[in-house]
């Protein structure tokens, strides 16, 4: 499948999701976010057969690529809020997992994050937040630091706890926002750093619905991290 076939598959379901948010329909919502979930995890995630974005990036993760720089997001939009416009790739999936990680647990089922200690040694990261401050050296190093293997695995597991969290919603909470107690255990868990570039993120996530989470950043947010990926190098044909 081509990207372009990947990205169009994409928005029909986005379509779908966001007239069930406009209709305010609690198990539709669920069903399309699951859906569009599915389309930019790898397929192991959700048991589905073909490939998808995030597997097409992984695989070539994985071929000891990792450090190949591509832009950051494919807008400048909300770029003052960044430390670098340029990133090694395997920080794209580092940021979406964390990201995924921190929202799913603390805010949508208010339990612990899947990343610990553990995860962080495994993975090699010198860092515990998104890496939204990043400088581009700083960027540079983190790459470098990253081990690959261990990266697809924490996605993966975050992606299937996720899913599971999504399923088990209760309708009447779809649509209500999470106390702000909760937003602030990201902060004190080190998701976000005291930088602005960083900690603006509660202020954004701290005015989402659960049901705006599923949007952003449970599955669209990953529209601005994986294509800039396939658009950049050589990982799929047009």
């Amino acid at each position: 499948m081509t990207k372009q076939a990947l990205y169009d598959a994409y928005r029909a379901v986005e379509a779908d999701f966001r007239r069930a948010l406009n209709d305010r329909d609690p198990v539709k919502v669920k069903t399309m976010a699951l859906k569009l979930h599915a389309l930019v995890h790898p397929a192991c995630v959700s048991g589905g057969g073909e490939k998808t974005m995030a597997d097409h990036v992984a695989e070539y993760m994985l071929a000891g690529r990792q450090n190949e720089q591509v832009p950051r997001q494919p807008w400048e939009t909300d770029l003052h809020y960044a430390g670098t416009d340029r990133v090694p790739m395997v920080w794209q999936l580092w940021h979406t997992a964390r990201i995924e990680d921190l929202v799913s647990n603390f805010l949508l089922a208010d339990r612990e994050q899947i990343f610990n200690e553990s995860w962080q040694k495994r993975i090699g990261s010198p860092i515990t937040d998104t890496g939204n401050a990043l400088e581009p050296g700083e960027a540079v190093e983190f790459g470098k630091a990253i081990c690959p293997r261990a990266l697809y695995d924490y996605m993966v597991e975050v992606g299937t706890n996720t899913r599971k969290i999504i399923s088990e919603l209760k309708d009447g909470e779809l649509f209500n926002m999470v106390p702000e107690e909760w937003v602030m255990r990201i902060y004190e868990a080190g998701g976000v750093t005291s930088d602005l570039r960083s900690v603006w993120l509660l202020v954004f996530w701290g005015r989402l619905t659960r049901a705006g989470m599923l949007e952003t950043p449970m599955t669209n947010h990953f529209m601005m991290h994986l294509p800039p990926c396939l658009d950049n190098l050589p990982i799929i044909p047009e």
